[in-house]
């Protein structure tokens, strides 16, 4: 199968007033954090069986989507990385590793993020230095520092915490609405996967500074008794 056949079976797949509804549920507009970016209106599913099909294309045949000006290409290009990652050898993980990390500029919204940064950065450097963690916190660009707290989902997923901790730390005074609801959804993972002592003592520690989005995500599984604590506490 070439790429020439897939490229044919993507614009089989787009729908324009699928695209319309997308371009709008992911901020393309002026000024907005997705701007410029096109659609042409897969869903997720489509995007996940083609994998399946196209799993068989390399990793230099997969950087030609993962450049592409349409947003489920670049979605497909990530999600067959993952995919490889998964089953080829540690020398080849890092290919991917470094293919992720240098082509970051195309991985420029949160569910190109979420969907792939654990299952790459993540696993390649679980056993190794996780000091590319706190370089991407401390970025200027939004997804790289989504990328740096998503990454340690899958520290989370092991049973550890310190390092979502970390990072969490770093980002307390982010600006972006998109940060704050990141971290707060992975300090609720401590507590619900880790450690949820860990996770409340953090919030002990930082709930004067935390922005009120990420403190809701981190408590929203709380008995209402103790959400409201921290709320008033806040």
């Amino acid at each position: 199968m070439s790429t020439t056949t897939l490229q044919q079976e993507f614009f089989k797949l787009a729908n324009k007033e699928q695209a319309k509804i997308l371009q709008r549920f992911f901020k393309t507009g002026k000024g907005q954090y997705g701007e410029g970016d096109i659609f042409l209106g897969i869903k997720v599913p489509q995007i996940r069986k083609l994998v399946t099909k196209y799993q068989m294309l390399s990793i230099e045949e997969s950087l030609r989507f993962l450049k592409s000006k349409y947003h489920e290409q670049r979605l497909f290009a990530l999600l067959l990385l993952v995919r490889k990652f998964q089953k080829v050898t540690e020398q080849e993980q890092e290919k991917i590793y470094k293919i992720y990390l240098n082509h970051m500029a195309y991985i420029n919204n949160w569910d190109l993020v979420d969907l792939s940064a654990e299952h790459i950065i993540g696993a390649f450097i679980f056993n190794k230095p996780k000091n590319i963690l706190k370089k991407l916190a401390k970025s200027n660009d939004l997804w790289q520092r989504r990328i740096a707290i998503l990454s340690t989902f899958n520290f989370i997923k092991n049973g550890h915490s310190d390092e979502t901790l970390t990072i969490a730390a770093l980002l307390l005074k982010d600006k972006h609405d998109l940060i704050h609801k990141a971290v707060g959804w992975m300090l609720r993972e401590v507590g619900k996967r880790c450690s949820l002592k860990k996770e409340e003592e953090f919030l002990q520690e930082h709930i004067k500074t935390m922005p009120r989005t990420m403190l809701r995500y981190a408590i929203e599984k709380f008995p209402e008794e103790k959400r409201q604590y921290y709320l008033k506490a806040k």
